[in-house]
């Protein structure tokens, strides 16, 4: 059993080494949402300080794998995959740690990560019906304020006195209504193509 195991790590390993490094630093992204969640947990100043540190950390990562993709050619088909779901793995973990601290209320949790969900399988039957849902206006914008929201919202405490709770819940109230919106308009396009399409 243990052999079958250590097997199994080390073509794991073999296979991240092969990747290449565009897509290894989409990983990393993955990876570091581990310390975030156990630096949120202990829910100190000191601590919620570091593990904000670590999220900027993966929103320089998010820029950096993308310029190295395109720069020296490295665009994948499973880094297309992998890039997405690392910013949305990162973001939705983020808000539910957030929600079990009692930092922000649930329903909000609840619209961000239903509305993810939501969209990944619309755009899977899309796909399957030659329907393409690029990212539109509002799905930036959501982003925009999601990424806007998280930082003073992990930070919690206030710094110099300046509130950062309260702005960070104004940010995400803002990011909820383009998360709402952005969802709205990614199921009518989709409802439309399809219309258009005979199907």
């Amino acid at each position: 059993m243990f052999k079958h195991q250590k097997e199994v790590f080390f073509s794991f390993l073999m296979t991240v080494k092969n990747l290449n490094l565009a897509t290894k630093i989409t990983l990393l992204r993955i990876v570091i949402i581990i310390p975030v969640l156990m630096l949120l947990s202990l829910a100190t100043k000191f601590a919620t300080f570091l593990a904000c540190a670590f999220f900027v950390l993966a929103g320089v990562s998010d820029l950096l794998d993308g310029y190295i993709a395109r720069r020296y050619g490295q665009v994948t088909t499973l880094g297309k995959f992998l890039d997405p779901l690392a910013d949305k793995l990162l973001i939705c973990t983020i808000l539910i740690e957030l929600c079990s601290l009692e930092w922000i209320p649930a329903w909000t949790v609840h619209l961000v990560v239903v509305r993810e969900l939501a969209v990944t399988g619309l755009r899977a039957v899309a796909a399957d019906h030659g329907v393409i849902l690029a990212a539109d206006t509002y799905g930036k914008w959501k982003t925009t304020f999601q990424i806007l929201a998280t930082v003073p919202l992990m930070l919690h405490y206030p710094y110099f006195g300046i509130p950062m709770h309260s702005i960070g819940m104004l940010l995400l109230y803002v990011a909820v209504f383009f998360t709402v919106l952005s969802g709205f308009n990614y199921f009518y396009t989709f409802c439309k193509d399809t219309h258009n399409k005979g199907f």
